[in-house]
């Protein structure tokens, strides 16, 4: 029978030992970075999907460059492309690609960013309104002094948006061209 106690005790006691050892050590941890204690999951930032912005938007730019009805010398504004897919997108990338990829030739003057924010702030809109409709793009156009408003969605699956863009005219909100593409990676 001691012969039974004393096998127990030999096999346990370095279970203990190691249990009592890790304890130990997760308390250390605890009293020495608190913030990593807590239970709570650590949130992952967010994956963002690579779009070749510039081989995406060109092929609409330049159809949207041989439309008939633009006035000569206008004034566009390129709105933040609004992100309707399944997933994160990167807004601010794609606009201020389409907005590069537009030139400024005797067809349109672009809105520089800068002038844009600074009217967004000015109206108190965010530059990250995600409820940016049409009507307050030609708004913000308005008060820009614009006499177009590029309006570019993204929507349907993270892995392969589809593209659709307007070119409105501010005075009527009239669509006076369209185009609807595929984003590539």
């Amino acid at each position: 029978m001691i012969k039974n106690i004393f096998f127990i005790l030999l096999t346990t006691t370095p279970l203990l030992t190691s249990s009592i050892a890790i304890v130990k050590a997760q308390q250390v941890v605890t009293e020495l970075l608190p913030e990593l204690s807590t239970s709570e999951p650590v949130l992952m930032p967010p994956k963002f999907k690579s779009i070749n912005w510039e081989a995406s938007l060109y092929p609409l730019v330049n159809n949207m460059m041989l439309a008939n009805d633009i006035h000569e010398d206008s004034v566009l504004l390129v709105n933040t492309m609004t992100n309707s897919t399944n997933g994160n997108l990167q807004s601010r990338q794609a606009t201020a690609t389409l907005s590069s990829l537009i030139p400024n030739d005797s067809h349109f003057r672009v809105v520089r960013a800068d002038v844009l924010n600074s009217a967004r702030m000015k109206l108190g809109l965010s530059e990250d309104d995600r409820l940016e409709s049409r009507s307050k793009a030609i708004g913000l156009a308005r008060y820009l002094n614009a006499q177009y408003v590029l309006y570019s969605i993204a929507s349907g699956d993270i892995k392969q948006p589809d593209l659709d863009m307007q070119l409105m005219l501010v005075q009527t909100g009239e669509i006076v061209w369209s185009g609807k593409g595929v984003a590539q990676e």
